[in-house]
């Protein structure tokens, strides 16, 4: 009787030695490079790395190493890629209620997007986004002003029309603003975009302000107009499932070090939207801003179409206005 009890508690120090020796990989995709997604990954991977005491490794996989962004997202969900940080419209195929961030007018300023994501309550309320997926934000951050590259450079509201503009997404809020003001507006990964303007499959892109110089596009246009009041936001999409397969300290340890990496890199999005505006005319390009008049004009038209959007989705609404209350109190 003796022999077999030591045997069973030999065996059971053995089963939990292999259990803490365990090491694990998390693979985080981005489908940009050189920014501030990019410099989010390395915090990232610094900080988990340091205090995971060698059982966690992070590898990053930026400029879609591993996928387009559609594929990724899917890999994501279904477990094969642990973390990925695409722009937040790629994400409303999971969570329709993605599409808030791309509701225009929304923030006024780099600082402001940054207080409000970092506040204990909106974390906590954008926790839930994904979850039916089996997916979690684990860190949202900007990504950028968000701006209008154009083979045709759009000066003013009525330039809109007519042109085919690539959008980051085909969810009403998305789309609806853009057909406001007279654009014909589609959905197309990011990836596939520099081709699409290179043989004028499309007229124009509207993207982060980073990607413009990260990809070179100043090599195919000039004309880059801001978007009053967009930004582009990219939460960093965790599977769940993978989360609780960590064991509550590691858990404990890349939830912290993701929210850790989020606020270490908010001087570093504000510094490179400046150093993007700097290379894109060192390089040749044109940064066109909206007058007063021609700033209202434009918000006039695409918030028009928030009312009927919003009223469609309960939970959408619900989210517009806390959200956008939190920015107000942000400024």
């Amino acid at each position: 009787m003796r022999t077999g009890t030591l045997l069973l508690t030999a065996l059971l120090c053995a089963v939990s030695s292999v259990v803490s020796a365990q090491t694990f990989t998390i693979k985080v995709s981005s489908p940009t490079v050189n920014d501030v997604t990019h410099e989010w990954m390395k915090e990232f991977k610094t900080g988990v790395e340091a205090r995971a005491g060698g059982k966690v490794k992070v590898e990053i996989y930026p400029a879609n190493q591993l996928g387009q962004i559609p594929a990724t997202v899917e890999g994501a969900a279904m477990g094969t890629i642990e973390v990925v940080a695409p722009a937040s419209g790629f994400l409303i195929g999971l969570e329709p209620r993605f599409q808030v961030f791309d509701a225009p007018g929304l923030f006024n300023s780099m600082a402001a997007a940054q207080k409000v994501f970092a506040d204990a309550e909106m974390r906590k309320r954008l926790s839930e986004y994904g979850g039916p997926k089996g997916l979690e934000p684990i860190a949202i951050w900007a990504h950028g002003p968000v701006m209008l590259l154009s083979h045709k450079a759009i000066r003013k509201v009525a330039d809109f029309k007519g042109q085919k503009i690539r959008v980051p997404g085909a969810a009403p809020l998305q789309i609806e603003p853009f057909r406001k003001l007279g654009a014909a507006p589609l959905s197309m990964p990011l990836g596939e975009v520099l081709s699409a303007m290179q043989n004028r499959t499309i007229d124009g892109l509207v993207a982060s302000a980073t990607v413009f110089t990260a990809f070179k596009y100043f090599d195919l246009a000039k004309g880059l107009t801001a978007l009053p009041g967009s930004f582009l936001v990219v939460p960093a999409m965790a599977n769940k499932a993978f989360l609780k397969s960590l064991g509550p300290d590691l858990e404990k340890v890349v939830r912290e070090e993701a929210f850790n990496a989020q606020r270490k890199v908010e001087a570093f999005a504000i510094q490179d939207a400046d150093n993007t505006t700097k290379t894109w005319l060192k390089n040749g390009g044109e940064l066109i801003a909206f007058d007063a008049d021609e700033t209202k004009k434009y918000l006039d038209q695409v918030t028009s179409a928030l009312p009927a959007v919003l009223a469609a989705n309960a939970k959408l609404k619900g989210d517009y206005e806390a959200l956008a209350a939190a920015s107000k109190a942000a400024n």
